[in-house]
């Protein structure tokens, strides 16, 4: 598997969401990183879990519903914390390298 890095570095080629759309679905995703992440963990190698504003969840589940859709390997999941929401985003390890990718541009966007 490889990685587009035409599409802001972590679209994988297995990606199902026609090419002209990926680069507002990236869009998407940075807004939410910057405008909702308040920190990123790395749990294990296939899970990145975002700590995110808890107004910031209904974003987050459409963002994640629509993204399943075209890249049916990631698996979304929420949980209420005390100071918001935690979003677990989990990979198969055949596609850590797309987790890793998506660690990074939240490093870059997010506040």
């Amino acid at each position: 598997m490889t990685i587009d890095t035409g599409s802001a570095g972590w679209v994988p080629d297995s990606c199902t969401l026609p090419t002209a759309a990926q680069p507002m679905r990236v869009e998407e995703f940075d807004r939410f990183f910057a405008d909702s992440v308040q920190r990123a963990v790395r749990a294990d190698r296939t899970r990145l879990d975002l700590f995110i504003d808890a107004a910031a969840e209904a974003v987050g589940r459409d963002l994640a519903a629509r993204e399943t859709e075209c890249c049916s390997f990631f698996t979304f999941s929420f949980e209420p914390t005390a100071g918001g929401s935690l979003m677990h985003i989990d990979v198969p390890a055949t596609h850590i390298e797309v987790l890793d990718a998506v660690e990074s541009r939240v490093g870059a966007v997010s506040r």
